[in-house]
């Protein structure tokens, strides 16, 4: 148990807000001051939820004797109705690990999800799917794809406002059967978010008003600010930036339900090209002249194309964001229609310390503008570190789930500027969407052959946000399994894990396909697809997940429309490619 030095500072009003709604819990954190689902292939699937179960707790070194989950399903059972089960050992590997210590293994799951910024969705893959299209390899990318998927995680009682949760899983993977062996490190708090008055908004729109947004784009841009501004707070300030071929401040620092900035959403227009920096600078620009102590200050941009006028440099744009980003202001991207430069948006929302955006439908204006907007301006912890250390018995071969992440030998750097809270509570809670999931980040191992049973540590560190403090935790990991030993149905210390293995497969998958799909190769695109469907629907059966469910949609929508275009596999019994070949 590590000390605790409490600052004599007085709090503001939204650190006591946080502090009053904590779950009472053991301390173990240090402080310093420095049944079978029915797919509809037809339409997007809802269902019901998982039940997790917890076997971590946090500077605890014991080996758990608490059960753990071991399946028969997945790939050996999908790949064998496929003729692969002959296929070689490669892949993610094989060898499984837990996290010792106590849990909440009744299945129950307190607090809210923690999220990270950059993108937020998937949705313009989703989008291309379901028009029809082949979607490329840069239209999605694991942090978005994670973002979608509510985890739920053990009960928050670490005593802090974050806390850190980490559990390990091995089993076939899901593509091609051979073994993988992945850690899930997630993060929640006990904090509610509808229970905290979250501090007010310095806020700049910045909207492209070039010509391709006329009609539909603009239409759904008009509607998303209205409905976000009904969600603002008297003591809100907003202010509006208008961009095509140059920036025009249209309405500056008025407040958010005022008439004032209503009418002028409604007035928008479009003219000209798309002037991203300028627009960019004019809205960074703005904020810093109404920044103020106790107000977010932050920048949220809408576009739906490329920068064609003015600096066009992808370089100096971003540049731009993370000079602004450097001083305190953050940057939120929203992205529509099919044009827009994806990677450009999801690169400002990440130095930015923001969130990125895909507005496919109507349903994702209410979705993005009133949730998400809402949501993100709550920050729980700021200037976040996490250091995994793989002992010896694994290596570390990659992280997923975070583009702030570099990997050395066995060790794993990870920066996070802001973490806020999620307002999704579970893999059913997706009315208006799947977004707000929170996401988790997930560490791919390969087995050694020595004894893995100190398998590694994870460390996290980050600062209460207006404060000098510094909260620590810190994770040991620990397997009971000898070397190599992976058992026959697979492994999860938790049904956290599982579900995260089961993403991750996913995620690979539509990687895998996306980039094969790209160069021409449709066959080798539906070898991926077809066992993964397979492995899934099986998966599903028996663990009911609304999340899952809808992946699974897509994969299947991304199949029809392969065939479609006249793809065939070259075999009747088509291997697929290993998703995690070995060195």
């Amino acid at each position: 148990m590590g000390s605790v030095i409490m600052s004599d500072r007085l709090m503001t009003p939204h650190e006591d807000a946080l502090r009053k709604h904590r779950t009472e819990g053991e301390v173990v954190s240090r402080r310093c001051v420095r049944p079978k689902i029915e797919v509809n292939r037809s339409a997007p699937p809802k269902t019901t939820r998982a039940t997790p179960f917890e076997s971590l707790s946090m500077q605890d070194h014991r080996t758990p004797a608490a059960p753990f989950f071991s399946k028969p399903r997945l790939a050996s059972a999908a790949l064998g109705a496929l003729g692969l089960l002959a296929l070689p050992g490669l892949g993610c590997s094989s060898e499984a690990g837990d996290f010792g210590g106590e849990g909440g293994n009744d299945g129950s799951s307190l607090g809210s999800g923690v999220g990270q910024g950059g993108a937020q969705d998937f949705g313009l893959f989703r989008e291309i799917l379901l028009e029809g299209g082949i979607p490329g390899p840069e239209t999605i990318d694991d942090l978005g794809f994670f973002a979608e998927h509510q985890i739920e995680m053990p009960a928050p009682n670490c005593g802090e406002d974050v806390c850190i949760h980490g559990m390990l899983g091995v089993m076939g993977n899901m593509i091609s059967g051979s073994n993988c062996t992945v850690v899930l490190v997630g993060m929640n708090t006990p904090i509610d978010a509808n229970a905290v008055e979250r501090p007010p908004l310095n806020l700049t729109i910045a909207v492209d008003l070039s010509g391709s947004m006329a009609g539909e784009p603009l239409y759904r841009v008009r509607e998303g600010l209205l409905r976000m501004r009904n969600s603002l707070q008297p003591e809100d300030r907003v202010s509006l930036v208008g961009f095509g071929d140059e920036a025009k401040l249209i309405v500056e620092h008025v407040a958010g339900d005022s008439v004032e900035l209503a009418t002028a959403i409604a007035g928008l227009e479009t003219a000209g090209s798309t002037n991203i920096y300028a627009g960019l600078r004019a809205a960074f620009e703005t904020v810093q002249a109404h920044a103020q102590a106790g107000y977010q200050n932050r920048v949220v941009m809408v576009s739906d194309g490329m920068a064609t006028v003015g600096i066009t440099s992808s370089e100096k744009i971003e540049g731009l964001a993370t000079a602004w980003g450097d001083l305190g202001l953050g940057l939120t991207t929203i992205g529509l229609g099919d044009d827009f430069d994806v990677e450009l948006m999801r690169t400002l929302a990440e130095v930015g310390s923001g969130s990125f955006y895909y507005i496919e439908d109507y349903a994702a204006v209410e979705e993005v503008f009133e949730e998400e907007v809402q949501a993100f301006v709550i920050p729980l912890a700021q200037d976040v570190t996490i250091d995994a250390t793989v002992f010896e018995g694994y290596d570390l071969r990659r992280i997923y789930g975070t583009k702030q992440a570099e990997v050395w030998g066995n060790h794993g750097h990870i920066d996070i500027p802001i973490l806020q809270i999620a307002h999704r509570m579970s893999d059913d809670d997706n009315e208006n969407g799947r977004r707000g999931g929170g996401g988790a980040m997930i560490l791919e191992l390969t087995p050694t052959g020595d004894d893995p049973g100190e398998v590694g540590r994870i460390e996290f560190e980050y600062q209460v946000p207006g404060s000098d403090e510094i909260i620590e935790q810190v994770v040991e990991v620990q397997s009971p399994l000898g070397p190599w030993e992976t058992p026959e149905n697979g492994w999860f210390s938790d049904a956290s894990v599982e579900k995260g293995f089961v993403m991750l497969n996913l995620y690979v998958a539509f990687e895998m396909a996306a980039t094969r799909a790209s160069v021409g190769d449709d066959a080798g695109a539906l070898s991926i697809l077809r066992p993964l469907a397979l492995s899934v629907e099986e998966w599903l059966a028996a663990t009911p997940d609304a999340d899952i469910e809808d992946d699974l949609f897509y994969v299947y929508r991304f199949i029809e429309n392969l065939e479609a275009r006249g793809s065939v596999t070259n075999s009747p019994n088509p291997v697929p490619p290993e998703p995690w070949p070995a060195d």
